[in-house]
């Protein structure tokens, strides 16, 4: 029996039931798909998450964790974590990128840092994996592998290895010495969905513990929109004086904070480039090729602006063949 077989057998035992239709929803980045199943006049979920590939009992912690947080996140109805089926509640079609279109962003990215903050604030020790050294080391990797050697189809040189790995420690160390709350690790326009109340926040299977800052990143240094960077400094100012009103550890001076913003955002980009051109080369997946350019500004603009990150700065100079820039950092 085929997965899509054995997912509408399996749906119609849980719901008592067959659908009147199981249609494709969305996929992401991973082996993870989403039917609509259309039953009784109503809608719901149901997430493929192939075993020998995912595992969904990630989903189904978090999902309990972040609920216990008091954000929106889907109710599980129905689960076989042997099959990798689980029938959830369904949030409708409407992304935070899609809304975008027709709603006002100030008040939609309001509503999605005060859900940010309420996760932050029932972190606990010990209730999600540790984001780590060296899982932060295994995602910058993935640009020297993926995006350098196959996207750009380029070999480091002796000298630019002990350059990248000098900065990615500089960058590491700096990312780790921020406090530790969870961390949704894909907070993003495309995993917020407009409803009611907002956001609905989905893909949340790979949430750890750790830096601070690093969902506000995703959020606001968006690979999939931009936006002025004095409208994610304003953003920036409003989460920070949000949590430390909900008494969150953020630095007591809001350029500390900002700074450590920064340092976590070239973390998180130089991941995503790499995650993005393995999407490619990998798995055959080009959508995510065209955000690349986005993407790499972000991490330009950020390391034309820190001393210790002018190494990196030249290195992208090099590897993209431009002339190297003068220094412009402080």
């Amino acid at each position: 029996m085929n997965r899509l077989a054995a997912l509408e057998r399996w749906v119609s035992l849980e719901l008592g039931m067959a659908p009147a239709s199981i249609l494709p929803a969305s996929e992401d980045a991973s082996f993870r798909r989403y039917f609509r199943v259309t039953f009784d006049g109503r809608t719901a979920i149901v997430m493929d998450a192939p075993p020998e590939h995912e595992d969904c009992a990630p989903f189904v912690r978090v999902a309990e964790i972040f609920a216990a947080a008091t954000v929106n996140v889907p109710s599980i109805l129905a689960k076989d974590l042997k099959q990798g089926f689980l029938l959830l509640t369904d949030f409708g079609s409407k992304t935070y990128r899609q809304a975008l279109e027709s709603e006002r962003a100030d008040i939609i990215y309001r509503e999605a840092i005060d859900a940010l903050v309420r996760i932050q604030t029932a972190s606990q020790d010990g209730m999600l994996p540790a984001y780590d050294h060296a899982l932060l080391r295994r995602e910058v990797d993935l640009f020297p592998a993926w995006y350098v050697n196959r996207q750009l189809c380029a070999s480091l040189t002796v000298r630019q290895t002990e350059i990248l790995n000098d900065v990615f420690e500089r960058i590491l160390a700096r990312n780790l010495a921020e406090p530790r709350v969870y961390v949704h690790r894909d907070y993003h326009s495309r995993n917020l969905m407009f409803t009611d109340p907002n956001p609905g926040i989905l893909d949340f299977q790979d949430a750890v513990h750790g830096p601070i800052s690093y969902d506000l990143v995703s959020l606001l240094k968006d690979a999939y929109i931009e936006w002025p960077e004095q409208q994610v400094l304003d953003w920036c100012v409003r989460y920070w004086q949000r949590a430390r009103s909900a008494s969150l550890p953020v630095r007591a001076d809001f350029g500390d904070f900002f700074t450590d913003f920064e340092w976590m955002g070239v973390q998180r980009h130089l991941k995503v480039l790499g995650i993005f051109a393995r999407l490619w080369h990998r798995d055959g997946k080009d959508r995510y090729l065209a955000d690349l350019p986005l993407v790499l500004r972000y991490l330009e603009r950020t390391c034309a602006r820190y001393r210790d990150l002018e190494p990196l700065a030249r290195l992208l100079d090099e590897l993209h063949e431009r002339p190297l820039r003068q220094a412009e950092s402080f």
